[in-house]
């Protein structure tokens, strides 16, 4: 009978120990910071492939292709009452157009921290919130409109053979 007492008392010390541990890990973890954003917490918004038409003098002079990767928390996503890919690339045409200053044509030259953050930013000027966190670069190209005469003769020559 002493023994299952004991056993008893045993068993009710080690289940108080672990509740109290359990209560003391829950709070130390609610304690530490949200995971940096490429870590967890937000959502990817891959927008389709956008051809933007460059302008020099009143004739097109090219176009600058681009896919970009958005990264936005998903509840603020859910609250839009635009489709999150349309808005965002409404708002590249934009940025693009507004700055004419980017020189498309020489693609090396380009500052990419510095496009990807601007876009960044005039998003979330324009929304009056941080919604978009990062903008990452997947595809970057300039076609000039000798390159598109190129590929288009190109593809006429391979159908007559």
């Amino acid at each position: 009978m002493l023994r299952f007492v004991l056993a008893a008392f045993w068993v009710s010390a080690v289940t108080l120990a672990a509740v109290f541990y359990s209560f003391q890990l829950s709070q130390a973890r609610s304690n530490v910071e949200a995971p940096p954003p490429f870590f967890g917490g937000l959502d990817y918004v891959r927008a389709n492939v956008m051809s933007v038409p460059v302008m020099r003098q009143g004739n097109v002079d090219g176009y600058f292709l681009t896919r970009l990767v958005y990264t936005a928390e998903p509840a603020k996503l859910n609250a839009l009452s635009v489709p999150a890919d349309i808005l965002l690339l409404d708002h590249l045409h934009s940025y693009l157009y507004g700055n004419p200053q980017i020189d498309f044509s020489e693609l090396e030259r380009i500052d990419l921290d510095a496009l990807r953050n601007g876009i960044r930013d005039s998003i979330n000027e324009r929304l009056g919130e941080k919604l978009v966190h990062e903008v990452l670069v997947e595809q970057i190209d300039y076609l000039s409109k000798a390159d598109i005469r190129d590929n288009a003769i190109r593809r006429r020559l391979n159908r007559q053979e």
